[in-house]
């Protein structure tokens, strides 16, 4: 339909903070779509006339709709050979990341961040020897030091470190473990602006996950580059078994 291609809904829809395409052919219809939306337009148009149309509200509504639609689909690994593997964990983030931002602020990236922590985990320590939880169950609630506890180690995963992360980490090493902050890239320094001038800077290590995750890619696969992407996709396929059994919203399942 003319004045409906894919610029002028796109220029409606970042105008609501949402950059996703919604549809690269946008205004293009089969005879079905069109009389539905001539009849739409005729509603619409029939409100009006009563004086009870708010056209604010219902743009408002087919932009939850469009939020909704973005956030059914969960993140794909497009695995790239040519990029590092640091690179393809990165784009999975910001995958989780853009669903988060069209969906209402729920947590996607931190929960993928726990659950790809605990999934190397299991990988390395074996399955059924850490403690899995979702991603909004408090840890006040279940007596937890930190989203992991592993021999001693207390594994703190967020995206956004703070004071009280760092008040926790001061806890634990008064209880006797040792804090490991897992973050993002811009995460790591944070957490050492916020440790920068406390008694216990020298003491808490602070990881890079897609760099904490990378390494382990790397040592599993011996080194072997042509390994890789079926070492990352084992990793991958052990967090969407712990997502199944953690959490309830299936946008957290990475598409393989």
């Amino acid at each position: 339909m003319s004045g409906l291609g894919k610029s002028a809904v796109q220029s409606i829809l970042e105008a609501f903070g949402i950059s996703k395409v919604l549809a690269e052919e946008g205004g293009r219809t089969g005879r079905g779509s069109l009389g539905l939306m001539e009849n739409y337009v005729k509603l619409l148009n029939n409100i009006h006339h009563k004086g009870s149309l708010n056209l604010d509200t219902v743009l408002q509504w087919w932009i939850g709709k469009v939020q909704l639609h973005f956030a059914s689909e969960g993140p794909r690994l497009n695995f790239d050979n040519a990029k590092s593997v640091a690179a393809n964990l990165s784009d999975l983030f910001r995958q989780a990341a853009e669903i988060q931002k069209n969906a209402g602020g729920t947590s996607y990236l931190g929960a993928m961040l726990q659950h790809l922590v605990g999934a190397k985990l299991d990988i390395v320590m074996g399955v059924g020897l850490i403690h899995h939880h979702g991603y909004s169950v408090a840890d006040q609630s279940t007596e937890r030091n930190a989203d992991f506890e592993v021999n001693g180690v207390a594994i703190h995963v967020t995206t956004h470190p703070s004071e009280a992360l760092i008040r926790k980490a001061s806890a634990n090493m008064q209880a006797g473990l040792k804090p490991l902050i897992v973050t993002l890239a811009d995460g790591v320094e944070g957490a050492s602006y916020l440790l920068k001038n406390t008694e216990w800077k020298d003491r808490v290590d602070i990881l890079d996950a897609a760099q904490f995750l990378t390494a382990n890619v790397y040592e599993r696969s011996l080194f072997n580059a042509g390994e890789c992407k079926a070492t990352l996709w084992g990793i991958l396929n052990r967090y969407n078994e712990i997502v199944a059994a953690c959490e309830t919203d299936p946008v957290l399942h990475v598409r393989l």
